[in-house]
């Protein structure tokens, strides 16, 4: 069966599995060569894909902290195809809650966790009720009426689409010269050492179908999230596409992104993957059970011998449906 979340009064506890990834630092484990690459632990899928006679929805995540000014020009832009819309609040000082609620009054605000871009989405994705999920910046520069391009991209196919400044019709208008070098470097050492042929990694304009967040299982915290999405799309063996998207420059205010300690990050991000090819497989089975994949298989070794102790896991699936045993994620009323 779905979880499902309805609005609750301040407080409430909700299952957060995201609190519980993010206490865990990943060992680094033995270089895998291309073949042995791990894919996460085989799930029987009980997909909750839209009839015939109707369209899969679409949820929409923004996270925002401080963004009272931009977010109205963000949410007035929304295309009618966004049936949900998900604000992740990083614990705003300003009026963002406030400026949200009154942009639109069916806005779901959602209080994350922990701090950080990765926390934050991944209190969204564990909320989100859509069959699709779509990724957006507060501040404007990814541009929500792009939001069909990406949509399109899922209904003809792909299990994962993502934002390119540098293909035909793409652009950006933020992109400093450190920025711009360090994003290539970045996406030269990816394609290499992933074996696939991205134009452009450090990019957070995403799409894809709710049923792959097993496959995803976000588990970091900071800008390094939408490098560690893209790479587990691809080491799980999704079909992503990439479409032409043009960065717009931020409406106010500046950026929360510093490029050298970020991009720090984003490639310990990139080698950790390399290593460790376990840490989504771990995580999968929690994530499965937010998106209603509840039947886990395990592997034939897992039952072989039921005598020999198993070591424990971070966290259980059935866990994650327990209101009370985990930590909370607010839904502020409306």
């Amino acid at each position: 069966m779905d979880a499902s979340y309805e609005e609750a009064p301040r407080g409430a506890e909700l299952p957060g599995v995201v609190a519980n990834a993010l206490q865990r630092t990943p060992p680094l484990a033995p270089v895998f060569g291309p073949s042995d690459v791990v894919r996460p632990a085989r799930m029987v899928s009980r997909r909750r894909s839209a009839t015939r006679t109707s369209r899969p929805r679409v949820s929409a995540i923004i996270p925002a902290m401080n963004e009272a000014e931009s977010l109205p020009h963000v949410l007035l832009r929304l295309s009618r195809i966004v049936d949900e819309v998900i604000l992740v609040d990083g614990h705003s000082t300003d009026d963002t809650i406030a400026v949200a609620r009154k942009s639109r009054s069916d806005i779901r605000v959602v209080t994350q966790t922990h701090r950080g871009k990765g926390n934050a989405l991944a209190c969204g994705f564990a909320v989100a009720s859509g069959d699709i999920i779509v990724m957006l910046d507060a501040d404007g520069s990814t541009d929500p009426a792009e939001i069909p391009l990406f949509v399109s991209k899922l209904l003809n196919g792909a299990d994962f689409a993502k934002g390119s400044r540098y293909m035909d019709g793409g652009a950006s208008e933020d992109l400093t010269r450190i920025r711009r070098y360090g994003n290539a470097f970045l996406t030269t050492t990816v394609n290499a050492l992933f074996g696939v042929q991205y134009t452009d990694l450090c990019y957070g304009y995403m799409a894809f179908w709710r049923r792959c967040l097993p496959q995803l299982a976000v588990d970091c915290s900071g800008f390094e999230v939408e490098t560690l999405l893209t790479l587990r799309a691809a080491q799980a063996g999704l079909n992503i596409v990439e479409v032409p998207s043009i960065e717009r420059a931020r409406i106010y205010g500046e950026s929360n992104l510093h490029p050298v300690r970020d991009g720090v990050r984003i490639l310990r991000t990139i080698v950790r993957e390399r290593r460790s090819g376990e840490r989504a497989a771990d995580l999968a089975p929690a994530w499965a059970a937010l998106v209603g994949q509840l039947d886990h298989v395990p592997a034939a070794d897992d039952t072989a011998d039921s005598s020999r102790t198993q070591p424990e896991p971070a966290f259980h699936a059935s866990a994650v449906l327990n209101a009370g045993d985990l930590d909370a994620i607010e839904i502020r009323p409306a």
